[in-house]
């Protein structure tokens, strides 16, 4: 199954890195971002990829163009670097197409900018590339099947803990709770999508609005709800509590509490 990365925004919120990269290489551990969320959706089998760039494109073409998966497992070199003998879990090989969708363009123009590529698609796979979770893709990729419906999107807690005021008119609150003891549930970026998603979907729109109302005007649209590791990168705090993970050997998103197995080039 075909996955989609969102990989064009500016960043803004990163802006100490998004100005020399993009955000999607903005590394955690010794791995871009958008490298951990890749091998998290290889490890499903899902190793054809669709990259819809934009901010700093010719910076992630470069990474891929340069990529040498030998780089990221223990090796025996020989003939001056024309052999290469892997020891343990040959590298995988990933399928990827590089497309240029523009700076300015949102999610939904970016999908839709990238539809031809996907035409041969019963279904296919989509994510904001900038968000990492112990999501289980076999389950929900079942799940939706079964369902019948057009889209979905993994649902998520909100990562801060706040307290939610429950206030009436006049001013007076009638009570308190905890964020985490609340119904609120939030767009986690993991999607899948029926490729008559397109039929949903005018130029120019962005993704999540009029597409996504009009699914849920007809019913077809659906949420799972994850209740395991998620976070997002949306800022340098996100950026360094992922930071801390790799460091201490703790990424669920791998299915590992152990060691990078695979630890390619750090990205200066």
């Amino acid at each position: 199954m075909k996955v989609v990365l969102f990989c064009g925004g500016l960043g803004t919120r990163m802006r100490e890195y998004s100005e020399a990269i993009p955000k999607p290489m903005i590394p955690v551990g010794h791995e871009p971002i958008l490298w951990h969320v890749m091998d998290s959706y290889s490890r499903y089998g899902h190793r054809d990829f669709v990259l819809c760039l934009g901010y700093k494109a010719n910076t992630i073409k470069d990474y891929f163009l340069n990529y040498r998966p030998q780089a990221h497992v223990d090796c025996v070199i020989s003939n001056a670097g024309a052999s290469v003998e892997y020891l343990g879990k040959v590298p995988d090989d990933w399928r990827i197409t590089l497309i240029d969708t523009g700076v300015w363009r949102n999610i939904g123009e970016r999908l839709w900018a990238v539809r031809e590529h996907l035409a041969k698609e019963e279904y296919f796979l989509a994510n904001y590339s900038d968000g990492l979770g112990d999501v289980n893709l076999d389950e929900m990729i079942a799940m939706f099947k079964a369902s019948g419906k057009v889209a979905a999107f993994l649902a998520v807690r909100p990562p801060l803990t706040y307290h939610i005021a429950d206030i009436a008119e006049d001013g007076r609150v009638r009570g308190m709770k905890s964020s985490e003891k609340s119904e609120i549930w939030i767009n986690g970026g993991f999607f899948i999508f029926k490729s008559s998603i397109f039929d949903y979907m005018r130029e120019g729109e962005e993704l999540v609005v009029e597409p996504f109302a009009r699914l849920i005007a007809e019913n077809q649209l659906m949420a799972f709800k994850h209740m395991g590791f998620w976070r997002s990168m949306d800022t340098l705090r996100d950026r360094q509590m992922l930071e801390d993970m790799v460091e201490q050997g703790r990424m669920p998103w791998r299915g590992t509490n152990d060691s990078l197995a695979m630890r390619p080039p750090k990205l200066s």
